[in-house]
Formats: structure tokens, C-alpha cells, sequence
């Protein structure tokens, strides 16, 4: 299977989508989940699912919300030979696979089931959908309820081809991502070299950030829940040191948008130098490590009315030096490869959102596509 971007891909500019989703049905895993959890997903496997992120027992979206007419339907992509034609159709190079239902894993109370589905998850992840030549990269999974088993998961798969990253489920994650706990996950994804990429879904939980419960509808839950959660885990990251004490580590943040970035780097900064004694580990300013090791995926893009207020804000934090172009793709509110057309950026900050930032970060090597052409050039 090879990449045929079509004619929407800019000329001359490589296109990597950072946040593409599979469908991960429990019945797509559970060949490859361990006895007797097996059984719990082909269980699951028989049942409808009829609305999306709600499979009770795999993916606990606990839905309060009355179903109304109209909307949007949901949209899944089944098999890496469909993802790869309609990745070609949007122009899109290469993708970097993260799961569907298994955004809300964290929720998952049982341990050791967790782990087996985790590990399905991977198993599944690199035997189905990674195949030489597709442009299709996945996120292996990181176990929040079982970090040691998760490093161990880190470095079996470091070094598998198409392997770029380790997800780290982050709706209704607790503790969140900055406790010791996790020490293993990180320092393993440190050695490997692999990103670590945090992902949020709007989730009703009592678990802080996302008491959503407060909220009559997903308009006030929407609005809060995917910035609340990352606000809270990069706090959380920076407050035990994370950056500090694993300066190596890379740590990309998708699905949140951008506009929260700026403010919350502020703050840490004017509370760094207020209560730097509190954190003696931070040998520098937060904004410092957030410059150095974090990056910031675009979708859902803000819509000021002034598109150049939207670039004002991204060069507060690094501006296209720390920005990834995301889409969310095949959900009904991805945001089009074309989206960032409208900003007022120079052609050397398109180039870097578009796809040259993340060649880098996740060691993608240039499609063929380009290369050919300069072949042709020389």
C-alpha cells in the first residue's frame, strides 16, 4: 500500500496529521487480548453500539444528554486501506494514529483488565494498521492504571517500525500525568526516544478537571472539557518537574486547540518566581522547558474574527516552531488540512506546522513524493 497524495497536498510542502483516529472496536481487539479478558471483549463485540464513545465496560462515556434530531453522525474508518484514501483525498502525507473508544480508558477501574486491553490495543495497533509504505504511524498505548507494565510495553515496541509515540489517555485520568507514579512510563518513553502524546475527550467524571456534571448540555461541556484537562496535566507535569527531571522527554498536547497555551505559560512563569523554593527542581522558567520539549496541535483551531490574532497567540509560546497541524480525522469536527490557509503565516511557518515539525519529532522520513521531485530538480 503506498502514499498517492493527491493535488490538495501544497506544492512542495509535506502534510503530517498528528491526530487521526481508528476504530477500535472491542471486537477488532480481542483476538489479540489475553485470556480470560478475550472473552469480556467478544462479549462486548455481540452487543450494538449504538452511540458513540459509549460501550459500557470498554468505553464508559456515561452520556447524560437526551438524543435529539439532526446533528452530525458519527464517522469511523475501519481498515488502513480506507484511512489511507481518504488521507489521500484531504492531501495528508502521513498520519499518526491515535484509538477512538479507547480515549476514555483511564475510566477503566479494573487493572488487570486494562492491561490486557492495552496491550491488545498495541498488539492490534502494529499488526493491522502499520504496514511499510502506508504513511499511516501509530501512538503505542501507555497504561495509566499499570505504569510498570506500560514501560515494559515501551520498550518491547521502541524501535518497531511505524511505532513514532506512546498515548498517554488523559480524559479522567487520576492521578493526573505529573504524579511519581507514572516515573516508569516516562522515563521509558525518554529512552526510547518516543513522544508522548496526551489526548483528551469531553468526559463526565468526578475526577478533577472534568466535574462536567455541573453542565445541562456538551455545549458547556465541550467548551471546558479538552482545555481543563490538558491546563490541569501540564500543571501537573511541571510541578513534579517532569520536563526537568527528563529533559529528553518530548510531550505533545492534541486536541485542545492553542489559545490556552499562552495563558497558562504566563501563570506558571509569575508563580514560578513567586514560589520557585516550593519547586527547587525548576532550575528554569516553565515557558523555558515549554519551548524546549512541548509541542501544540492545532485542531480545533480558534476562529477569532481576526485571523492574525490567532498567530499573535501561537508566537507567545514558540509559534510554528511548537505547532502541529492536526485535523481529528474522520470526526465530524476535524478541521481540513486547508483551514490553515486563512492565517496570515509566512510560508516558512506553514511549511513547519504543516509537516516539518513533526518529520522531526516523530523521525518520519520524507515522502517519496518530495524526494522524487528533488531528484528531479538536481
Amino acid at each position: 500500500m503506498s502514499v498517492q497524495t493527491s493535488q490538495m497536498a501544497p506544492d512542495g510542502m509535506v502534510v503530517v496529521d498528528c491526530d487521526v483516529h481508528v476504530n477500535d472496536l472491542p471486537e477488532y481487539l480481542a483476538p489479540y487480548c489475553e485470556m480470560p479478558w478475550r472473552k469480556s471483549l467478544e462479549i462486548l463485540g455481540k452487543n450494538p453500539h449504538p452511540y458513540y464513545l459509549n460501550i459500557p465496560g470498554y468505553s464508559p462515556f456515561f452520556n447524560q444528554c437526551p438524543p435529539l434530531p439532526g446533528g452530525h453522525g458519527h464517522r469511523s474508518v475501519n481498515t488502513p486501506q480506507a484511512m489511507r484514501v481518504e488521507l489521500n483525498a484531504l492531501g495528508v502525507d502521513y498520519g499518526v494514529l491515535l484509538p477512538d473508544h479507547l480515549l476514555l480508558f483511564a475510566l477503566l477501574a479494573n487493572a488487570d483488565y486494562a492491561t490486557a486491553v492495552a496491550r491488545a490495543y498495541n498488539r492490534w495497533l502494529v499488526a493491522e494498521w502499520l504496514r511499510e509504505g502506508s504513511g499511516l504511524y501509530g501512538a503505542i498505548m501507555a497504561c495509566p492504571q499499570n505504569p510498570e507494565d506500560s514501560a515494559k510495553e515501551i520498550e518491547r515496541y521502541a524501535g518497531t517500525p511505524g511505532v513514532v509515540a506512546v498515548y498517554l489517555p488523559t480524559a479522567g485520568v487520576e492521578p493526573l500525568w505529573g504524579h511519581r507514579r507514572y516515573d516508569s512510563i516516562l522515563a521509558a518513553a525518554e529512552a526510547a526516544n518516543l513522544p508522548v502524546m496526551l489526548h483528551s475527550v469531553t468526559v463526565v467524571s468526578p475526577v478533577f478537571p472534568t466535574q462536567l456534571n455541573q453542565f445541562d448540555n456538551h455545549f458547556g461541556r465541550q467548551i471546558l472539557g479538552h482545555a481543563f484537562a490538558m491546563m490541569a496535566n501540564l500543571t501537573s507535569l511541571m510541578h513534579t518537574g517532569v520536563p526537568a527531571r527528563y529533559p529528553k522527554l518530548k510531550i505533545v498536547f492534541t486536541e485542545a486547540g492553542v489559545g490556552w497555551v499562552p495563558y497558562m505559560m504566563w501563570r506558571m512563569d509569575r508563580y514560578h518566581q513567586e514560589m520557585r523554593r516550593e519547586v527547587p527542581f525548576l532550575e528554569e522558567r516553565p515557558s523555558d522547558y515549554m519551548k524546549r520539549q512541548m509541542w501544540f496541535a492545532t485542531q480545533p483551531l480558534e476562529e477569532p474574527v481576526n485571523p492574525k490574532h490567532l498567530v499573535e497567540t501561537m508566537e507567545h509560546y514558540g509559534g510554528a516552531e511548537r505547532t502541529l497541524f492536526a485535523s481529528d480525522w474522520p470526526h465530524h469536527d476535524f478541521d481540513h488540512p486547508r483551514g490553515l490557509a486563512r492565517l496570515p503565516l509566512t510560508q516558512e511557518q506553514r511549511r513547519k506546522i504543516m509537516g516539518e515539525n513533526a518529520l522531526s519529532l516523530f523521525n518520519l522520513p520524507m515522502p517519496e513524493r518530495l524526494t522524487k521531485r528533488e531528484k528531479q530538480r538536481a
